[in-house]
């Protein structure tokens, strides 16, 4: 657990989200009534300032960008419920002089968004805010009966919630039903506002489409180095297979040959020979772990369901393989499910104290399904370096996603989906 002690939150939204006794003692539901009450000034300014320019001809025009300044009040005024505030779409790159400043606005769609804003705002949203925010000074008064019964004893209310407030015990009575309210009201008035906020933030800060198209493109570009990164491994695994593992095999089997021509000598040759082979021999070997690790073969020649196989034949650990594939996925998705299964296989032997491991892997026409699950003893970390967080990359990178389900003590599941074009 987080041993420093708990922040204030820093919205009203989280505030709503966190403790009931925290929230009601906060400052948050006065912010939030504050919000919803201050908003017909505003509006009542906008409405008078539009028929000013309206009634003189010359500047009528004007009237349809007395938007931008309302929008900018609004998302000033948004800062008692959120302060980090909205900020402000507009370009900032205008031609010099009043005109250019002019001809820019009038060109931008976030001001006609901002005069659609205004229009409903002023007309009604405005109101319906106060109408809501008026119900905390409702609720006050009842609170607060007692003293107005005292301080004016000869004054004799009309009937609240059924019955009069003339004598004390039913003063006292009204204040407990307001205390009681208070709080529902609160939460009431604050979810309100909270969601003003989020319209006010929907229409006055739209989303940045030069942001988008950047994002978009990085997603586009992490594909493309995925593509060349898989083509040059797949390059990288034939070079080695055809080059270097074919030399080896022959110089293995030259070895061999010398070994036989010297079978039966004794000699300081003879021994260098045999070391040689040996060596030879182990450095084959892990040649091919390499190549096999890079891509293998056997998925390129006989599709995922072979290659995972194959992997849960060299893995350690015991593993139960259920595969179920209407036909072969796409080359790249493919390729980051074996590679996925592979590495979730390795955690497995190297991290989980597993006895026994199952390969799960589905396919529609949509996505591929792949689940690796284990019995050991859980608690896996994915900011732990064991490689959780590149399989999340990969899988993002193709539009996947990956979960992680791994209590104290088992049982872990890993489960990733990918985008499939089988």
């Amino acid at each position: 657990m987080d041993p420093t002690p708990a922040r204030t939150p820093e919205t009203a939204a989280r505030a709503l989200a966190g403790h009931p006794v925290r929230f009601s003692a906060s400052a948050w539901p006065w912010r939030a009534t504050g919000y919803l009450l201050s908003g017909w000034i505003p509006a009542l300014l906008w409405m008078t300032g539009v028929l000013v320019l309206l009634a003189v001809p010359a500047v009528g025009l004007l009237a349809l960008l007395t938007g931008i300044p309302l929008a900018a009040v609004e998302r000033w005024r948004v800062r008692l419920v959120d302060p980090t505030g909205v900020r402000s779409p507009h370009t900032r790159e205008v031609r010099p002089g009043l005109w250019g400043w002019l001809g820019t606005r009038f060109r931008e769609p976030v001001t006609w968004r901002e005069l659609a804003y205004a229009l409903v705002f002023s007309l009604g949203l405005a109101w319906l805010d106060a109408a809501v925010a008026l119900l905390v000074p409702c609720v006050l008064f009842l609170v607060c009966f007692p003293a107005l019964v005292v301080l004016f004893p000869e004054y004799q209310p009309d009937p609240v919630l059924g019955f009069a407030a003339a004598e004390l015990p039913e003063a006292f009575a009204a204040t407990a039903v307001g205390l009681l309210l208070l709080p529902v009201v609160g939460y009431l008035v604050t979810g309100y506002a909270v969601g003003r906020v989020a319209l006010t933030r929907s229409l006055l800060s739209p989303p940045d489409r030069r942001l988008d198209a950047e994002l978009t493109e990085l997603t586009r570009s992490r594909a493309r180095i995925l593509d060349a990164m898989d083509a040059q491994r797949r390059r990288i695994e034939r070079d080695l297979h055809d080059g270097a593992q074919q030399r080896l095999s022959g110089l293995l089997m030259t070895l061999g040959m010398a070994r036989l021509h010297l079978d039966g000598v004794s000699t300081p040759v003879s021994t260098l020979v045999d070391k040689a082979y040996e060596q030879a021999g182990t450095a084959l070997s892990e040649l091919r772990e390499l190549v096999y690790g890079i891509h293998p073969q056997v998925l390129t020649d006989h599709g995922l369901a072979a290659a995972v196989a194959e992997l849960a034949e060299r893995s350690p650990v015991p593993v139960d393989v259920d595969i179920d594939l209407p036909g072969r996925p796409s080359e790249p998705v493919e390729a980051a499910a074996w590679f996925i299964v592979g590495e979730a296989l390795t955690n497995v032997a190297r991290h989980s104290d597993a006895r026994h491991a199952r390969v799960g892997i589905r396919a529609d026409r949509r996505r591929l399904v792949v689940e690796v699950s284990d019995d050991g003893r859980g608690g896996a970390d994915p900011t732990a370096g064991t490689g959780l967080v590149g399989l999340a990359d990969r899988a993002s990178v193709l539009g996947g996603r990956i979960t992680v389900t791994s209590p104290a003590g088992g049982p872990t599941v890993l489960r990733v989906e990918l985008p499939c074009g089988s």
